[in-house]
């Protein structure tokens, strides 16, 4: 099952894609603006085009497991998305919490803009519960 994530953020958003064995993660470009009709309309392409089975995004909650206004938003789009995309694809939501540090401690040159690396970290920890 392919699997994508999205690390949302409302200017941008991360993304990364798992490979169809659920093994690996791998970021792509970022979407800008996610929240509008067009950046809802480009991962809905994705999601056709990569054959996507099921979508995470990224909940930033506190250290302290509070949400915030962030999370609020995150949560929104996430059911945005759901809607956008109808019920072929579940979108489910994960705690995001430092996978941006990991994506800023990653070595110089890695692959793939911060946020999609994050995104990447996000998958990676998905896909690391799900086996």
């Amino acid at each position: 099952m392919r699997v994508l994530a999205l690390d949302h953020g409302r200017a941008r958003c991360g993304v990364a894609v798992s490979d169809p064995t659920g093994t690996l993660a791998t970021p792509l470009a970022v979407i800008d603006r996610p929240d509008s009709g067009r950046g809802l309309d480009a991962i809905a392409a994705l999601v056709r085009e990569r054959e996507v089975e099921r979508v995470v995004v990224g909940l930033p909650t506190s250290l302290d497991g509070g949400e915030s206004a962030q999370a609020r938003a995150a949560r929104a789009f996430a059911g945005a998305l759901a809607r956008r995309l109808g019920k072929r694809v579940s979108v489910d939501l994960e705690d995001e919490r430092y996978t941006t540090r990991m994506a800023q401690r990653d070595p110089v040159g890695a692959r793939g803009d911060e946020d999609s690396r994050a995104a990447a970290h996000l998958l990676e920890g998905w896909l690391a519960r799900a086996r």
